[in-house]
């Protein structure tokens, strides 16, 4: 990632984990976060390169994204008497990336961040752009900061352990970037099975990601169209308690939100992928949680929408017609 006044290096790579010791400056004490939904020895392993691990494990879930986990890993390092020339590590999906960011960001106002992400929907989205976040009294990544990682490692082969349902997850999100910027990636999953072409789509997806965030890294603009899909999906993430996850929301909430012209393919994809494409969700709470959103404001909510494959419009919807479109998916 490269920015006017510097940036960071993405290393994607097979077994760029086992090399985390030439690739990543671990002569130090390094807090490890992982989940315990993530296996144990991709920590481990991270641990037997650093001079002083401290690793914290936290419960797998969207829950984990909370002020008492965020308090948790600060009273960890300050008992632990971390300095500022220390380093937080993320070893797992978005929500251990979003946490630990968080945690980097703060503590002594910022140490050093890296970031190795598990899943595919974080080594496609969620591990690059510095976006951290917990949510806040019921409002998805509603307290959050900026934080660029010093580095991010993207290991393919992290994702053999990765059950069906996460991997369809996580290509919601490839889509989602094929449909706004990158028709041939889109082709490319339509005509392909995704684990057997993951590492050209993974290049492909990030190469789209990275284009985006270095145009506009603080969401002034461009970065407004990955959240395509987001704004009706965060709604129906909230509706669910966790139950749908998140890329499957995106799903969901990329189907309204594109032309009778498109739609139809679009929905052939996600079942493709095994992905949603309507699902039973509290409507009147689902559209509380759109109107709590961040990309609500006084002039009505700033979407994305797609008329063309691999092209997106930004348009000014009022919130009630925005709430509308969710009766499109619900079962």
């Amino acid at each position: 990632m490269k920015y006017q006044e510097g940036g960071y290096e993405i290393v994607l790579e097979r077994g760029a984990l086992i090399r985390a010791g030439e690739l990543l400056d671990l002569d130090r004490k390094v807090l490890i976060v992982t989940d315990d939904g993530v296996p144990a020895a991709y920590a481990a392993r991270l641990a037997s390169c650093c001079a002083e691990p401290v690793i914290c494990t936290v419960p797998q879930g969207e829950g984990s994204k909370c002020l008492e986990t965020l308090t948790r890993l600060l009273s960890l390092m300050l008992d632990r008497s971390f300095t500022r020339g220390d380093c937080v590590a993320a070893v797992g999906g978005g929500v251990i990336g979003d946490l630990s960011g968080l945690a980097a960001s703060l503590y002594m106002r910022g140490v050093d961040f890296y970031n190795i992400p598990t899943t595919l929907l974080s080594q496609v989205d969620s591990s690059i752009g510095g976006k951290t976040a917990i949510d806040f009294c019921g409002v998805k990544n509603i307290i959050g900061t900026f934080k660029r990682p010093e580095k991010v490692l993207i290991d393919p082969d992290l994702l053999f352990t990765l059950d069906d349902r996460q991997f369809s997850a996580g290509m919601a999100e490839v889509v989602k970037m094929a449909m706004t910027c990158d028709k041939a990636l889109f082709e490319t999953v339509e005509r392909s099975d995704p684990r057997d072409a993951i590492e050209e789509i993974i290049e492909k997806a990030l190469s789209v990601k990275k284009r985006v965030v270095e145009e506009d890294e603080k969401e002034k603009g461009l970065r407004r169209v990955l959240n395509f899909g987001h704004t009706l999906g965060h709604g129906v993430e909230t509706a669910r308690d966790g139950e749908l996850l998140h890329g499957e929301c995106v799903a969901l909430g990329m189907i309204p939100m594109t032309a009778p012209a498109v739609r139809d393919r679009l929905i052939r994809l996600l079942e493709k992928l095994s992905l949603p494409v309507r699902a039973p969700f509290d409507a009147p709470r689902a559209a509380r949680a759109i109107l709590h959103d961040k990309k609500t404001g006084a002039g009505g909510v700033t979407a994305v929408t797609v008329k063309e494959i691999g092209s997106f419009v930004f348009e000014t919807m009022r919130p009630e017609d925005l709430i509308g479109k969710l009766e499109e998916i619900r079962a």
